[in-house]
């Protein structure tokens, strides 16, 4: 497995890297063989056609995570299907999802999208600013703020992707040395989790390696 080997090259053990498989545009019987495979964390894109697969397939007990840009109109239903989100890019949106999530549910376990490449296009939070967004999101009831999360420019240079996901590893560490207690490192996709693994990666987020290529 990917993982195992990418994980072995590090010097790192591979039960520290989770494995999210990303489901967006696969019907839930995709999802289903997938899980009848062992893979419990699914990862979805967009905000309806997440909730309706979390609806469908309640009775398997599996951990959903969204993974898109996430609009202020579209946080209640993220607030109370998924487990976690990784991207929140914007302090509204954290209260949001903090006001809307029920308080019978554990708290929702969040990262801040960061955008280490500096594209005009990309969502996510200048690292500059991160770490007032992270600060002021740490303290919100309802959440837990657990890491980073980023989707860089797509490249084939290992060094350039090496680079981005080290600037995300050390943004992480300055906010852990401020104070805060942060764990998680979501960055890498099927085609770069090696070098994010490399660089302290604890969970990739794989779709065409599992899935295949979408139409």
């Amino acid at each position: 497995m990917r993982i195992a080997r990418a994980a072995e090259a590090a010097g790192r053990d591979a039960a520290e890297v989770r494995l999210l498989a990303v489901s967006k545009t696969w019907p839930a019987d995709s999802v289903r063989e997938a899980a009848a495979a062992g893979q419990r964390a699914f990862g979805e894109n967009y905000v309806q056609e997440g909730a309706e697969k979390v609806d469908a397939l309640a009775a398997l007990g599996l951990e959903w995570h969204f993974i898109g840009p996430l609009q202020s109109n579209k946080t209640r239903l993220v607030a109370n299907r998924f487990a976690w989100v990784h991207s929140i890019d914007r302090l509204k949106i954290a209260e949001r999802l903090s006001a809307q999530r029920d308080a019978h549910l554990p708290p929702l376990e969040v990262c801040i999208q960061v955008n280490v490449s500096g594209e005009a296009s990309k969502s996510g939070v200048a690292p500059a600013e991160l770490p007032a967004l992270a600060q002021a999101v740490a303290g919100l009831p309802r959440l837990r703020l657990r890491g980073l999360m980023a989707i860089p420019e797509p490249t084939s240079d290992v060094a350039v992707q090496r680079a981005r996901f080290a600037a995300l590893r050390e943004l992480r560490d300055q906010l852990n040395a401020g104070g805060l207690a942060l764990d998680t490192l979501s960055m890498g996709m099927s085609d770069d989790l090696e070098a994010a693994i490399a660089e302290g990666s604890t969970m990739v987020r794989v779709g065409t390696a599992i899935f295949g290529s979408r139409s």
